[in-house]
């Protein structure tokens, strides 16, 4: 499992000062970006080789509001993989291990070319085998 933290901001929340619903889906995003940097895996990098990943289906469950200001870990863990893709659960806690919310996000890999399915590269998927 992969930790990352991230700071509640004032532009993170709605008017009533909880953290909007929509800001919780890219916390997730930038988790598994860090997830696939702590790997060894650059985005910039993955693109240049014509790798990308696109969201295919999100399954959220919002459990608890997070408020500005809240420092929130996010967990991500990988719990299918596939040639082609791969379905992450993640979940949004505080310090006090409150549950906000959590996912089932499955991310699919695309030839940044024609925007179709590829397999992940060998290389990649190496080294999830290796951490799953």
């Amino acid at each position: 499992m992969h930790l990352h933290q991230v700071r509640v901001y004032y532009e993170d929340t709605d008017a009533g000062g909880i953290v909007y619903y929509a800001n919780y889906l890219k916390f997730m995003e930038r988790a598994r970006t860090e997830w696939l940097r702590a790997l060894g895996f650059e985005q910039d990098i993955l693109m240049e080789q014509s790798v990308a990943f696109v969201v295919k289906r999100v399954e959220m469950h919002n459990y608890a509001p997070a408020r500005f200001n809240d420092l929130l870990s996010i967990e991500t863990q990988v719990v299918e993989l596939k040639g082609a893709s791969m379905t992450f659960q993640q979940t949004i806690k505080n310090k006090q291990d409150v549950t906000f919310v959590s996912a089932d996000i499955q991310v699919a890999c695309v030839s940044l070319d024609s925007m179709k399915p590829r397999r992940l590269p060998r290389t990649l998927l190496g080294e999830i085998t290796r951490v799953i």
